[in-house]
C-alpha cells in the first residue's frame, strides 16, 4: 500500500518548478540544488508513469498531464503552506515573504525601508523583484505586490494604502532658457521629457479632467531616466513627487504650474490570500501601509519625511 509520503514526495520540487520556470530558479525557493530539485520531479513522473515537464536546453513546459496535475495540486500546497503561518503570533513569524513592486516604488521607497522592517522581525527573509511587469501572484508564487495606479478586475484582493502626489519639475537652467508655462495650454509650446507606454508617450492628467500628450523630442519608459534628463535641462517632467523631493529640497529641479493641481496617485497592496492573509504578509501590509501614511502626513519635504519615518512605529497603522 503507498503511503502518504510517498505520495507527495516530489510535489514540493514540481510545484516551484513551475512556479518560478526553471530547476535553478526553484532550488533556491526549496534550497535545494538544481540538480536534486531536476532528480525530485522525474521521481515523482516515474512513479505517476506521465511525463509532467517538457525539458528543453532553452525552457521547461508543462504537458497537459503536468497542466492538469499542477492546477490540481499547486492549491493544495499553498494552503499546506499557509497553515503554519496562519497560526503564527507576530512576533515569531518567519520564513520567506516574496514581495513584488513597480520599478518606481521598489528602487525608491521599499527598497529603503526594508532592513527597518527586517530588523523588527528576526525570523523573516524578504526576496522584493523590482519590475513594472504585472506578476502573476499565484502562478510566480509571490505574497503581494505593491501596484501603482488604476487596478484591473484580476479577482485578487486589494487594499489602497496611499494616494501619492505628481507633480510637473524642470531644472532651473531650462526655466532660464525657455521661461517657465503660465498655462496647461502653455505647455505645448515647451520641450516634455515624456514617459513611454507601449509605444505612445503617456498623457498629463490634471485634477480638473484636462488631459494634454505633450511634445517632446525625448521619450523613456523608465522614471529614473525621466529624472536624470530633466535635471540635464531636456525638457519639463511628469513625476512622482517622492521621486524628486530631494531635486526640490535642494534647488536642482523647480515646479513648473505648482498652482495647477495635479491628481495622485494611487498605491495598492493586492494579493491572492483571500481573508486569510498570512502573518507574514499582513506584517508587511501593515508595515508598508504606515510607512506611506507617514510620507504622506510630512507633505514630501525631505527633512520632515526623514523625521516622520523614525517616529512612525514600524507594524501598526
Amino acid at each position: 500500500m503507498t503511503t502518504i509520503l510517498e505520495k507527495t514526495a516530489g510535489l514540493v520540487a514540481f510545484v516551484r518548478t513551475v512556479d518560478a520556470g526553471s530547476f535553478h530558479a526553484a532550488s533556491r525557493l526549496v534550497g535545494s540544488s538544481p540538480s536534486a530539485v531536476s532528480k525530485s520531479v522525474a521521481r515523482l513522473e516515474r512513479r505517476l508513469g506521465v511525463r509532467l515537464i517538457q525539458r528543453s536546453t532553452r525552457r521547461l513546459a508543462l504537458t497537459s498531464e503536468g497542466l492538469a496535475y499542477y492546477e490540481r495540486v499547486a492549491p493544495l500546497l499553498r494552503a499546506l503552506d499557509d497553515t503554519e503561518d496562519i497560526v503564527q503570533m507576530a512576533d515569531t513569524a518567519r520564513g520567506l515573504l516574496r514581495v513584488t513592486a513597480s520599478v518606481e516604488l521598489g528602487r525608491g521607497l521599499i527598497a529603503s525601508w526594508a532592513q527597518a522592517f527586517l530588523a523588527q522581525h528576526g525570523e523573516l527573509k524578504l526576496e522584493l523583484s523590482v519590475t513594472d511587469r504585472h506578476a502573476d501572484l499565484i502562478r510566480e508564487g509571490y505574497d503581494v505586490a505593491v501596484r501603482m495606479g488604476t487596478l484591473s478586475d484580476t479577482g485578487l484582493i486589494a487594499r489602497k494604502i496611499a494616494n501619492l502626489p505628481i507633480v510637473l519639475v524642470a531644472s532651473p537652467a531650462y526655466v532660464e532658457r525657455r521661461g517657465r508655462p503660465a498655462s496647461v495650454e502653455a505647455l505645448q509650446s515647451h520641450d516634455s521629457v515624456r514617459y513611454q507606454m507601449a509605444g505612445r508617450p503617456y498623457p498629463v492628467t490634471f485634477a480638473d479632467g484636462a488631459v494634454i500628450v505633450p511634445n517632446g523630442r525625448l521619450d523613456t519608459d523608465d522614471g529614473g531616466a525621466i529624472r536624470q534628463a530633466a535635471l540635464a535641462g531636456a525638457g519639463i517632467a511628469h513625476l512622482m513627487q517622492f521621486a524628486v523631493q530631494d531635486d526640490l529640497d535642494t534647488g536642482r529641479l523647480v515646479r513648473i504650474l505648482p498652482e495647477v493641481a495635479m491628481p495622485t496617485m494611487p498605491v495598492h497592496i493586492v494579493h491572492a490570500y483571500g481573508r486569510q492573509l498570512p502573518v507574514r504578509a499582513r506584517l508587511f501590509v501593515e508595515f508598508l501601509a504606515g510607512r506611506m501614511a507617514a510620507l504622506t502626513r510630512s507633505g514630501g519635504s525631505s527633512v520632515a519625511k526623514t523625521a516622520a519615518l523614525r517616529r512612525w512605529p514600524c507594524g501598526s497603522l
